[in-house]
């Protein structure tokens, strides 16, 4: 099976003439050899001859030139570079700012070296557990090789949104929306490494392109609308455990505390069946959801 050849180009830094002292000659050139040419052109009406016409020929020449001359000059932006072709060799790259001046032949392609950010549109995907979410992430890049940019893909800025959301996708399945045991890494609870990890796995898909990612984040993170329901009520079913759980180990501390009190204070002396009914009476009252209501007992507990 024949294997093509990889296309390598690497970014030349080209240090382009200033253009300024071309653009004063050419406008000072444009009247003289206006004058020159129509002085010719004048001399041979009169009969000049031969002489005539060629020196008004030389004089057209010139003018092309000199408009060929001017069509060399090109600015560039201060972070921006300009990508320079002779007939499809690419030649070098220009960054230094201001009014420049190079072969006129030469094809000039403008590339934006500022730093960029765009938001990925909300994705639906599963989750690692298979549960359906919206996610969206925000991407900061800038251009680092020119050359890369303009000749290894076909538009980088297209490349570089697309290859952002296919690499979000890929994330977001590898890990769970919310983590349901200690230690397990989700997509609520770990920002930060999931913000690295998905920079790193940006930056792998773009490094080709001569694209550097800044920095990436998630900006939207929800469950898909048909079982957002049904997982709202899971979070609030786990959020009455735990607070139940954290209600009964302050109850049970309570207790204990008022029990060691009433021991050691001599306030009143409790056999094992007192304690229990007491520290039933203080769960019951300390754990309850609603206000308890007292019950008077004028009988005795042995009765």
């Amino acid at each position: 099976m024949r294997q093509g050849r990889k296309l390598e180009i690497q970014e030349i830094q080209r240090t382009a003439r200033s253009g300024l002292p071309i653009l004063v000659l050419g406008i000072v050139m444009f009247p003289l050899l206006i004058f020159g040419f129509v002085s010719a052109a004048v001399a041979l009406a009169e009969g000049a001859g031969v002489i005539a016409f060629l020196i008004m020929v030389g004089f057209a020449l010139l003018f092309v030139a000199d408009v060929i001359m001017l069509i060399g000059l090109f600015t560039v932006n201060p972070n921006e570079g300009k990508v320079l072709q002779l007939f499809g060799h690419y030649t070098g790259t220009v960054t230094d700012p201001g009014l420049r001046w190079a072969n006129p032949f030469y094809s000039k392609k403008r590339v934006s070296l500022r730093v960029r950010n765009f938001e990925t549109g909300k994705l639906k995907v599963n989750d690692a557990r298979g549960n359906p979410i919206e996610i969206a992430s925000v991407v900061v890049w800038k251009v680092v090789e020119t050359a890369e940019a303009v000749f290894m893909v076909d538009d980088y800025t297209n490349y570089v949104h697309v290859q952002s959301e296919a690499a979000v996708r890929n994330m977001a399945t590898g890990y769970a929306y919310d983590a349901h045991e200690a230690g397990e890494k989700s997509l609520v609870s770990h920002t930060a490494e999931i913000s690295e990890r998905l920079t790193v796995e940006i930056q792998a898909r773009l490094t080709q392109a001569g694209v550097e990612v800044l920095e990436s984040r998630i900006s939207h993170l929800a469950y898909a609308p048909e079982i957002a329901a049904a997982m709202l009520q899971r979070q609030q079913a786990s959020a009455v455990v735990a607070a139940r759980q954290k209600i009964v180990e302050g109850a049970v501390g309570m207790v204990e505390s008022a029990l060691d009190l009433l021991s050691q204070k001599d306030v009143i002396h409790l056999d094992e069946e007192r304690k229990a009914s007491m520290v039933s009476n203080l769960l019951v009252v300390l754990c309850s959801d609603r206000a308890t209501q007292p019950v008077v007992n004028t009988g005795s507990l042995y009765s």
